[in-house]
């Protein structure tokens, strides 16, 4: 690093025409910046500066030196146009991991807008229920669903989604419809680990209802269980933007109308506070996303 100051405080002395003029833009003394070129003469075994009371000139080696500050402006000024482009341009890769089930149709429903407006955008997308390591795997955005730990990462709510008991209309045909929480014990319940495989429900009085019905099924992801459902074995809960072409179609029927289970938080993770606008923009899609399906409140 010190080597490079000396040829920075060389480029300046060339560019002042003196050794007091250097040391003026540079906020140093005369004397200091004759050290520095000295020193940087000293380095390569060979002078630099010609020197005399009415100006300095290059030497042959000192035009050489001349020729690699400027080439070396030059490439730094290329790499802060090349960083300016990183920073806010919509150009290059958004890697993103979330959880499988929100890694399919709300994520294209939410950025395929944005990708289809900048065709230089891509997004590469990491499906899973596991915490990845951000920094390590170089990801820019995590979408985690409920309750955060608590982390040096950014946490940036983008909304929450609210989970819905459903079942198919086979099901309930067999079974019968549940009318009351306490109805959910007699029914075969297909549990997510997520939810630690019970179940709270909350009435339209505010007041909780905490079950637990013995798994049919258990799975750490709702996909399966979203097909177990669909397919007549048992009842679950849902994201309700994950499921709305099911209840539209009567694929699935939401259960318990004066039955609330919590809704789940939203949020997008990112390894550092300033992000580049391209990240920027996909968070932002995706809170445009959540609160269109009516899964975001007043942030």
């Amino acid at each position: 690093m010190d080597q490079l100051r000396r040829y920075a405080i060389f480029a300046a002395v060339v560019e002042a025409g003196s050794m007091t003029g250097a040391a003026k833009a540079l906020g140093m003394t005369p004397s200091a910046v004759s050290q520095h070129i000295g020193q940087l003469e000293g380095l390569l075994g060979l002078p630099l500066l010609h020197r005399s009371t009415r100006r300095l000139s290059l030497t042959e080696a000192g035009e050489v030196v001349w020729q690699g500050c400027q080439s070396l402006q030059q490439t730094l000024n290329q790499t802060e146009l090349r960083l300016s482009e990183v920073r806010d341009s919509l150009l290059g890769e958004v890697r993103i991991t979330a959880p499988v089930g929100m890694a399919g149709q709300p994520l294209a429903r939410a950025l395929s807008p944005l990708l289809q407006a900048h065709p230089g955008l891509c997004i590469q997308i990491i499906a899973d229920d596991d915490k990845r390591d951000l920094i390590k795997e170089r990801i820019d955005v995590a979408l985690r669903v409920g309750t955060l730990e608590d982390s040096t990462l950014v946490a940036r709510r983008l909304g929450e989604t609210r989970m819905l008991l459903c079942a198919s209309p086979a099901y309930l045909a067999r079974k019968g419809t549940p009318r009351t929480p306490a109805d959910l014990l007699t029914h075969d319940w297909l549990a997510s680990e997520m939810l630690g495989g019970g179940l709270l429900l909350l009435d339209d009085k505010g007041q909780t209802h905490r079950l637990r019905p013995k798994p049919r099924v258990l799975c750490n992801n709702v996909l399966p269980l979203r097909q177990f459902t669909l397919a007549g074995q048992g009842i679950s809960l849902q994201p309700e933007g994950e499921i709305e072409e099911d209840l539209a179609s009567g694929r699935l029927l939401a259960l318990l109308p004066g039955f609330q289970a919590p809704a789940m938080e939203i949020h997008a993770i990112t390894p550092q506070r300033e992000i580049p606008e391209k990240v920027r923009r996909v968070i932002s899609a995706l809170r445009s996303h959540f609160a269109e399906h009516g899964q975001s409140r007043a942030q």
